[in-house]
């Protein structure tokens, strides 16, 4: 799924594809979050990730390029009665606002690597001194499984190419290894992914 008509078509069928709650891993981040922090879903597609940040009284974003999919996660916003602020966005072209974001929610966000080192930049740009990145991500030992990710290897994530896109950030977790996935239709099992948590120094 590599173009913006493509996962529109994808989340029009119905349904939410990777669920309505919020990823696990950044469910168990819950610990580290402020009321009124500004924070960032970046990728969000149907909303799951945005709209329980603003649940937990923070100022939420989500960036998409899925115009179809940034609806639902208004409707869904609406049906939880939080505000949210939704962008139809290529992560790898957008305007990244400067020091904007005190989290920066980066799940499950897989990208070509020349646009995968523009959206990093960006990110990085957008983190407040002290701000946190939240990151779970596919590994190629998912290779073979059925529960998610993208079939191209290039798109994958590694512990390594987390610690080069995200070089001078403080690492507080960073884990590679197997977890057992129940998020929607499209994420469900065993599953090989890389887990960070990264602070800019304030």
């Amino acid at each position: 799924m590599s173009t913006s008509l493509a996962w529109d078509e994808r989340y029009a069928g119905g349904g939410f594809q990777f669920g309505e709650a919020p990823n696990l891993y950044l469910l168990s981040q819950a610990h580290r979050l402020r009321r009124g922090m500004r924070a960032l879903a970046a990728g969000d597609g149907e909303g799951r990730n945005g709209v329980w940040l603003a649940e937990q009284g923070l100022d939420a974003t989500a960036v998409d390029w899925s115009a179809v999919g940034l609806e639902k996660a208004r409707a869904l916003a609406a049906r939880h009665g939080v505000p949210i602020t939704t962008v139809t966005a290529d992560l790898s072209h957008w305007d990244w606002p400067a020091a904007r974001f005190d989290l920066i929610a980066w799940i499950f966000v897989h990208l070509p690597p020349a646009d995968r080192a523009l959206a990093c930049a960006g990110a990085m740009r957008a983190l407040a001194p002290g701000g946190l990145l939240v990151m779970e991500c596919f590994t190629p030992a998912q290779e073979g499984r059925r529960s998610g990710g993208p079939k191209e290897p290039s798109l994958l994530w590694s512990r390594a190419l987390v610690e080069h896109h995200f070089a001078g950030l403080e690492v507080l977790e960073l884990l590679e290894g197997s977890v057992r996935l129940d998020e929607g239709p499209r994420h469900q099992g065993l599953a090989e992914v890389v887990r960070a948590v990264l602070r800019r120094p304030a």
